[in-house]
């Protein structure tokens, strides 16, 4: 803090604004008027949020032209009130584990304090891949996660672990483009592309690929589970930015800005908007008539026959295809997430889709997480199996016992439905599992919602947020984006780590 005080006293005004802008072309004094900005909005220790907005305000004092946040708060979609109303903001210690841990508290970390309990677990996690002993370096850790952002657009996250790959020393001309990295990192590219869009199409070719013996740009097998580790945490990641409309952070290209606010700048929801506030006669009826669905499948009796249930996800399967979202236009690379990308037309395309023969289903009973993947990553990365294990637990059997303004409802059969939904979008079949509840317990716009988030999540719009549960809470709608998270990196692992499987024997 004295040091930052001390240069921030000592600079002087420069010749010229700057408006909006990057954190890269901004001279060093405003960069440093930016951390500032960002310390005084989310630094959990009160006397450095203090300070932090003191020197801010001496610095204006002084005619130097400070930044101001353009979002307000962690999302695009949720009123910032919400989030602190129900937020983390009651268990303080873990807002401080996270900013030790990373040196922020980021927008993710605030919107998923929501649900503080799966927080501490994916905190830990977090910690665990990118900062604890393991078979990669920390340079190149930051650097797929780069790599893996840039595959769904996400400027977000590309920015935001391009300062953590400096931080930890990463040789700046890598972020200049994948044409700049080790071939090593540079092989990567179909795996990450497949894992991203098609995982289902991955081979024990692919793996055996990266694994041939080719001087420094061959990867050893804890080193290649430890990246598809980080690739299937950082797409979901994406999910959960678009999902969630996780707004920019204070010192991130769109997050601040050297000029004088809008006086009619609109960049927030307002408390009433997107699920959180009253609503019309017509979602409290939907509200109701889901009530009664949860209660009628939850009394039958009479449980399908093995060929019904199979016959009933083939057709979820195929009625998926039905479900896109109505903006199909196609999206531009931002020139600081395209220099990551390789084959950037290369996107989700539909497990079956329509007049092809698709690849075969994959049956849960052959390959399942709980048999096979999880020893095979503890195996091969320490521990890693068990944090993944402990994340995907707890999001699925997390619950407060309540749905929308009804307290003391059992939504486990809701919670199944979803994740399995997401599972099936995939291709992942559970023999035990009756399909027809997917149709009977999801409407439309969640389906369209769910596929839009897990399959090309930039497409995500406040729209499509608003439009599902409109009588739901907000923190409601967090969970079933941690939902997406989580299902669609344990689907998506799951592909990867039948091929590894294959590959071994």
């Amino acid at each position: 803090m004295d040091l930052l005080s001390q240069t921030v006293l000592s600079c002087q005004e420069e010749e010229g604004t700057v408006t909006l802008c990057d954190s890269e072309s901004i001279p060093d004094h405003q960069k440093m008027l930016v951390l500032l900005l960002r310390l005084s909005l989310s630094c959990p220790f009160r006397d450095i949020r203090e300070k932090t907005a003191l020197l801010l305000r001496i610095a204006q004092d002084r005619g130097i032209q400070v930044p101001r946040v353009l979002g307000k708060g962690p999302s695009f979609f949720i009123p910032l009130k919400q989030i602190m109303e129900e937020g983390v903001e009651s268990d303080h210690q873990l807002l401080i584990e996270a900013f030790v841990s990373m040196g922020r508290v980021d927008n993710i970390t605030s919107i998923m304090g929501l649900h503080p309990k799966y927080l501490a677990c994916f905190l830990r996690t977090r910690h665990y891949l990118l900062q604890m002993d393991g078979p990669l370096p920390y340079p190149c850790r930051h650097y797929i996660a780069i790599m893996a952002a840039a595959r769904h657009q996400c400027l977000y996250l590309v920015q935001l672990h391009a300062s953590e790959f400096l931080q930890v020393g990463g040789d700046p001309q890598w972020l200049n483009g994948l044409q700049y990295c080790p071939r090593k990192l540079k092989n990567l590219n179909e795996l990450n592309k497949l894992l991203a869009h098609r995982p289902w199409f991955i081979t024990k070719d692919h793996i055996e690929a990266l694994l041939k013996p080719g001087g420094e740009s061959c990867w050893s097998l804890a080193e290649l589970i430890h990246a598809i580790v980080l690739l299937t945490h950082y797409h979901s990641m994406c999910s959960f930015v678009f999902g969630c409309g996780v707004n920019p952070e204070p010192d991130q290209e769109g997050g601040f800005a050297f000029r004088p606010p809008s006086p009619c700048q609109t960049d927030s929801p307002g408390a009433e908007e997107g699920g959180g506030g009253p609503r019309s006669g017509d979602a409290l009826q939907e509200v109701e008539a889901l009530m009664r669905k949860m209660r009628l499948l939850q009394q039958q009796e009479e449980e399908a026959s093995q060929e019904e249930m199979a016959t009933r996800f083939e057709k979820e399967k195929r009625e998926s295809l039905l479900v896109t979202p109505e903006d199909e236009d196609r999206h531009l690379l931002s020139a600081n997430v395209s220099c990551f990308v390789e084959d950037p037309d290369f996107g989700y395309e539909d497990f079956t889709r329509r007049g092809e023969q698709g690849p075969p289903t994959f049956r849960a009973l052959d390959y399942s997480w709980e048999d096979h993947g999880y020893s095979l990553i503890n195996r091969l990365y320490s521990d890693v199996g068990q944090l993944l294990d402990e994340k995907f637990q707890v999001v699925c059997n997390l619950t407060y016992n309540t749905m929308a303004m009804h307290s003391g409802v059992d939504t486990c059969m809701l919670r199944k439905a979803v994740w399995n939904y997401i599972h099936c979008v995939f291709g992942i079949r559970y023999d035990d599992y009756d399909y027809g509840d997917v149709n009977q317990l999801l409407e439309r716009s969640l389906k369209v919602y769910i596929k839009t988030v897990a399959c090309y999540p930039e497409k995500t719009t406040r729209r499509m947020y608003n439009s599902f549960w409109r009588h739901f809470r907000h923190s409601e709608k967090v969970h079933v984006n941690l939902l997406l998270l989580e299902a669609r990196m344990q689907a998506a692992l799951l592909y990867a780590l039948r091929a590894v499987t294959r590959y071994m024997t």
